[in-house]
């Protein structure tokens, strides 16, 4: 498809390939057609993961501490690994079990995720293996208005536009689920490759394969 990867570019491109089906989204500048692209980006992640670095500053005996932007799993750590390794268990020096990492949801705001470390650091382990935690996350796929801020690839443009596709029929196949069907000998007047849940499947069906 022709086009950059910004916000409106991708916009732009999907109205064109849903054809008459996008006069049924007349939400004020363009939101529809952003909320699909911006589904789509998301869902992306899960066929192209992107990893992303990050670092905490740890405080002894503290096990939770903020999750970073965009984050939405947590991939691995250094802290002990590399490039400073800790001694091993009989080796003098050992500061301990490294602590594992877990995703919590606090309780008074759950999008705010944090990252609990179990068991929390000590004050020898800090001592030995400093306070900078450095650890790998997978992040969400972000669509920008300006182009080179997208984290996209342009060789998934495709893709992207696939999926935006799909989820544009899936809002499309919501809003008449409440009105009736009309049947004849059992059977819908209107053939099943014509309705937007058949086309959010076969869509679907695409990405998951083009992926």
């Amino acid at each position: 498809m022709p086009g950059t990867m910004s916000q409106d570019d991708l916009v732009a491109d999907l109205k064109a390939s849903i054809n008459d089906a996008a006069s049924s989204f007349k939400a004020a500048a363009d939101a529809d057609f952003k909320r699909h692209i911006t589904v789509s980006a998301l869902a992306l992640g899960e066929k192209r993961p992107r990893t992303l670095f990050s670092t905490l500053t740890l405080v002894a005996e503290q096990p939770a501490y903020p999750a970073p932007a965009l984050f939405c799993a947590f991939k691995s750590h250094l802290w002990g690994i590399a490039p400073r390794s800790s001694p091993q268990p009989w080796e003098k020096g050992w500061p301990g079990k490294l602590p594992k990492v877990k995703v919590v949801e606090t309780n008074d705001d759950p999008v705010t995720r944090q990252l609990h470390l179990d068991p929390p650091p000590t004050g020898a382990q800090i001592g030995a293996l400093g306070t900078e935690f450095r650890f790998y996350f997978y992040g969400g796929h972000v669509v920008d208005a300006t182009a080179a801020k997208t984290s996209v690839a342009p060789g998934d443009r495709g893709l992207l536009i696939l999926r935006a596709q799909a989820e544009a029929m899936r809002e499309l196949a919501m809003r008449n689920v409440n009105k009736p069907v009309m049947m004849r000998e059992g059977i819908a007047s209107q053939p099943r490759n014509g309705t937007p849940s058949w086309l959010y499947q076969e869509l679907l069906k695409e990405w998951g394969q083009a992926a």
